[in-house]
């Protein structure tokens, strides 16, 4: 029976080669960079971009998405962080005290402990009677103005105040020289009482403002002061769709005082949130 020969027996010295070559081959390959891969983003790159995300709703929800692009930029490079000023969870007739005018309601008197610019002088204080079922509500870092005191260009809200059966209540501060270049202008001074809502209108609905809204305008004159009134009925209005606002002027600042409500809570609550648009005074 045939038998196939056997291979020549491979020279000792190809071996030594091929295992040089083969461990030149590894050893080179080791000292390579190792391939890319995707890594997980640090902690921190998470959070920051929690926070962008975060601070971007906040401009659209609060009505400052109608801010000048570079001053949102900078605004988004602020830390979200909420104000030194706590609100609090309790309704608000648990620790203000009952209105002098109507026990019904209780009194708000804005001091520097509350808000960044009464801190730093740029806004005069303020007060208000609220109903005792209504919450304080937390105003973010973006919105209070506290990156930009004492010299803010733009407005900014103060307090915020809510009740899910009657509405909601804001104080929004704009710095004069948004309005007129006259200092310590009165309110007269900066126009009449459709030129100032014209400017302010979107901080009193949360996103644009229509002249045909406006249902009524009053002047009020209340010591020094005159106080622009207003009654808006804004179907579009992120805040609402009934408003009612009231404006003045003092020192450095046109301040703006707004309460408003849906079509459900206008129905239950129209009369309670004249009294309190009729309370405010700086």
């Amino acid at each position: 029976m045939a038998t196939c020969p056997l291979p020549p027996p491979i020279p000792s010295s190809l071996i030594s080669s091929s295992s040089s070559n083969s461990h030149s081959t590894s050893s080179s390959r080791s000292k390579l960079p190792p391939l890319l891969s995707p890594s997980p983003l640090p902690r921190h790159n998470y959070q920051q971009q929690a926070q962008s995300k975060k601070r971007r709703e906040l401009l659209l929800k609060g009505g400052l998405g109608l801010l000048p692009l570079a001053l949102v930029e900078s605004i988004l490079k602020e830390p979200l962080t909420v104000p030194s000023a706590e609100a609090k969870e309790a309704v608000v007739g648990s620790y203000l005290p009952p209105s002098p005018s109507d026990p019904s309601f209780v009194l708000f008197k804005a001091s520097a402990k509350d808000t960044p610019a009464l801190r730093a002088g740029n806004v005069q204080p303020y007060q208000f009677i609220i109903p005792p079922t209504w919450k304080q509500m937390r105003v973010a870092n973006i919105l209070s103005g506290n990156y930009c005191q004492p010299k803010c260009a733009e407005p900014w809200v103060e307090v915020k105040f809510e009740d899910e059966k009657q509405g909601k209540l804001q104080v929004v501060a704009s710095p004069l020289i948004r309005l007129t270049n006259k200092p310590n202008a009165t309110i007269e001074d900066i126009g009449n009482p459709a030129k100032v809502i014209a400017s302010l209108g979107p901080f009193v609905t949360g996103n644009t403002f229509d002249p045909d809204e406006l249902l009524e305008t009053t002047v009020e004159k209340r010591g020094d002061l005159t106080y622009y009134k207003y009654a808006l009925e804004t179907p579009f209005a992120l805040t609402g769709s009934h408003n009612l606002a009231k404006a003045t002027a003092k020192g450095n600042t046109v301040v703006l005082f707004v309460v408003s409500a849906s079509d459900k809570q206008w129905q239950a609550s129209q009369k309670t949130l004249k009294a309190m648009l009729d309370s405010f005074q700086v």
